[in-house]
């Protein structure tokens, strides 16, 4: 008797698990799920910025477009004007039109400021380089003209292609990076 209904058993067994129930599916397709969430009356602000800071942020964006005038200008070592100028040349005319008093080459202006991370980098900030293998000072620097995300974009000028806006992403300029300042 206990075989009987140990057969019994195994044999719902298998027939239970090798049954498959028929599914029937619409032709059309299901309408979507609408949520709605109803929101305050209140609309959140910004967060305030003390004067200061307003301020702060709209010397920085003169001094960036000072420095824009100059794109396309070409190299000329020791140069100041829209005839010809160097990296630190273009730095310290887009300051001094701004009425910030800075020495003129670069590594006497990466002595100025404060040092600050990369992750802090905002717009006019300046941007420290070395880019010869002989030399063990900096002898680069370049204004910060925008930052989104990760991608700092600076404006300098190059001894190849004269006053241009470049990213630090790009390998030569990343690689030859030394410190970030704050002047403002």
């Amino acid at each position: 008797m206990l075989k009987n209904t140990l057969c019994f058993l195994s044999l719902l067994f298998l027939i239970g698990c090798g049954s498959s129930k028929k599914r029937t599916y619409s032709k059309s397709k299901p309408k979507p799920i609408v949520v709605s969430v109803d929101g305050s009356a209140e609309e959140v602000a910004p967060p305030k910025i003390s004067k200061k800071e307003e301020k702060k942020n709209a010397t920085a964006k003169a001094i960036i477009s000072t420095a824009l005038t100059f794109s396309g200008t070409r190299y000329k070592f020791g140069g100041t004007t829209s005839k010809g100028m160097d990296c630190s040349g273009l730095v310290f005319v887009a300051l001094k039109e701004n009425e910030i008093l800075f020495p003129r080459v670069s590594y006497q202006m990466a002595e100025e400021g404060k040092r600050i991370k990369l992750t802090q980098v905002q717009k006019g900030d300046l941007l420290f380089f070395k880019t010869s293998k002989r030399g063990k000072r900096i002898n680069h620097v370049g204004l910060v003209v925008d930052v989104k995300g990760t991608d700092i974009k600076f404006i300098h000028s190059t001894t190849s292609r004269g006053v241009i806006v470049s990213s630090l992403r790009e390998g030569y300029w990343n690689h030859a990076f030394i410190k970030a300042t704050r002047i403002l």
